[in-house]
């Protein structure tokens, strides 16, 4: 009896080693299969081609197929909450900015997942560029003089099409003390044309359009959010250039579901930096008006909690109710 207890209790304990085992060689020989990047845009979209682009060169460290899974709708819920499910191998990854990670909790009720519980963050790969823009014909060349106009003037009015653009503006009037009122537009160009009639006082614009509109002279820009200038507009200054504390450009990251072995997020952690510190991405990432950011796991992982602080304030400043 106490032999085949004994005898039980030995092959338990080397089944347990086997698996432990054959856990580490999946660790160490990873990826031995296709990666899957799950994005919440369409095809052809912008955060698609950059999407794409960071997937080929991790194409080309890992040694293996990287599949972009492209899975729009809901704002991007949809992605979020198919790779929150997914086995935590390193198999399925998500690319996603900060704005749905973050702001899905404030702009949405009743959601299916945890951004915070159910994704680690494992490094930054771009910030994307706004900017602040006026109508061309605007005597305003500056966010100082945009400010004392706005304080001066009454029913001041600015437009935006997306999170990032709204928010972006309710920081800028906490910042500055600025009362402005929003409008909201279904696509950039409704809300370009009323900015160049002078209906509207002000925007904050996605640069990847926005950066041909002012080259071309067709908008103003006084300044953009990211944290140094772009490329693609070099002569106009950053928000903190103009004097304000404005953290808030959209970035990037790769994330992966909870659970996945560390070994497994150092590999990816490596090979997401050594992307971003590749001599050709600067240029493309000019190309679509954003700038390099290369936050490693900690430090994204800090810079992820902090924005659960910053985006409350601006929400209720705008208005707005979950849905």
């Amino acid at each position: 009896m106490l032999a085949s207890r004994l005898s039980r209790a030995i092959m338990l304990a080397a089944g347990v080693v086997g698996l432990s085992a054959i856990g580490a060689f999946a660790q160490e020989n990873y990826p031995d299969r296709p990666i899957h990047v799950v994005i919440g845009f369409a095809a052809g979209a912008g955060a698609d081609i950059l999407t794409r682009y960071i997937g080929h060169k991790l194409e080309e460290l890992s040694g293996q197929p990287v599949i972009i899974d492209n899975k729009p709708g809901a704002s991007g819920n949809i992605a979020i909450r198919f790779a929150s499910s997914a086995p935590a191998d390193g198999y399925t990854l998500m690319f996603n900015a900060n704005s749905g990670m973050v702001g899905s909790k404030f702009l949405f009720k009743d959601l299916p997942f945890d951004t915070i519980k159910d994704f680690k963050p494992i490094a930054t790969f771009a910030q994307i560029g706004f900017m602040l823009v006026v109508s061309p014909t605007s005597s305003l060349n500056s966010v100082s003089d945009l400010t004392a106009y706005l304080k001066k003037k009454q029913d001041n009015i600015f437009g935006y099409t997306n999170p990032t653009g709204l928010m972006s503006a309710e920081l800028y009037k906490q910042l500055t003390g600025a009362p402005a009122k929003s409008v909201s537009y279904k696509t950039t160009a409704d809300a370009m044309r009323d900015l160049q009639a002078g209906q509207l006082d002000f925007m904050f614009m996605d640069g990847t359009f926005a950066a041909g509109q002012v080259r071309q002279g067709a908008l103003k820009a006084l300044a953009v959010i990211t944290g140094k200038r772009l490329a693609s507009v070099p002569d106009v200054p950053t928000m903190q250039e103009a004097g304000l504390a404005f953290d808030f450009a959209p970035w990037w990251a790769a994330w992966a579901p909870s659970g996945t072995p560390q070994p497994i997020l150092d590999k990816l952690e490596k090979w997401i930096l050594a992307i971003d510190n590749m001599p050709d991405t600067p240029k493309f990432l000019e190309t679509i008006g954003s700038v390099s950011q290369h936050d490693d796991q900690k430090s994204v992982t800090k810079r992820f909690i902090a924005d659960f602080d910053k985006w409350p304030p601006l929400v209720k400043a705008a208005g707005i109710v979950p849905e």
